[in-house]
């Protein structure tokens, strides 16, 4: 897996975007990322739609790899950690969640985390509807937000439209930047994309597997 990098100052902070779909805070130690949608591939299979497993396996797979390759001591996820109620995803996300217990691992719910905390907070996680730290306020949805909050949030699943060839385009997972919002792409491959945002508000980082850039 090919790891890129992009340095931005967000709200005087530095950050580190990736091309994996995850943001590194170096100085508080910490990988923010969202929309993990644990659950999805079993709740579609429940209503008759063959989807298999193995995109679930490659997403964990992924974070691994990122963990390793940063270190982090606390991993936020920016809400829809799970997908659906309970099923058999959560019990192999269960299992893998072990390989990460030294770490803390904080849930700002989103609209799709409809498990009990109960629940939650047993796979080791804490649960908030929202998170302060420093300057930067983490929220699931960017309407939820408070004025003059520096906003990291996800939800929204931005991508970009790109034309590359007479009239052909290809789409893009980004991570959306404005003076006080950061929208982070979904983490999940399984997910689609929303490329409605307001361009002259918000810089774009694009991404694929081979290269990260500012639209």
């Amino acid at each position: 897996m090919n790891i890129l990098t992009e340095d931005i100052e967000f709200s005087n902070t530095k950050l580190t975007l990736t091309n994996q779909r995850v943001i590194y805070w170096e100085d508080k130690e910490t990988l923010i990322l969202s929309d993990i949608h644990i659950g999805k591939t079993a709740h579609f299979r429940q209503h008759g739609i063959a989807v298999a497993d193995t995109i679930l396996h490659e997403d964990l797979q992924r974070l691994s790899t990122l963990i390793t390759h940063f270190s982090p001591k606390r991993i936020i996820v920016v809400g829809d950690l799970f997908h659906a109620n309970y099923n058999s995803n959560i019990e192999i996300f269960k299992d893998w969640l072990v390989s990460i217990s030294h770490i803390n691992k904080v849930l700002i719910k989103g609209n799709h985390d409809k498990m009990s905390e109960k629940k939650i907070q047993k796979l080791g996680f804490e649960t908030v509807s929202f998170l302060r730290d420093n300057k930067l306020t983490f929220r699931h949805d960017l309407d939820d937000g408070i004025e003059g909050e520096s906003i990291i949030c996800g939800h929204m699943h931005p991508g970009v439209r790109i034309k590359f060839k007479g009239n052909q385009y290809i789409k893009l997972p980004c991570y959306l930047v404005s003076k006080s919002q950061l929208i982070l792409p979904a983490f999940s491959l399984f997910t689609g994309l929303n490329t409605k945002f307001d361009q002259e508000e918000n810089k774009a980082y694009a991404f694929d597997d081979q290269l990260i850039f500012k639209i």
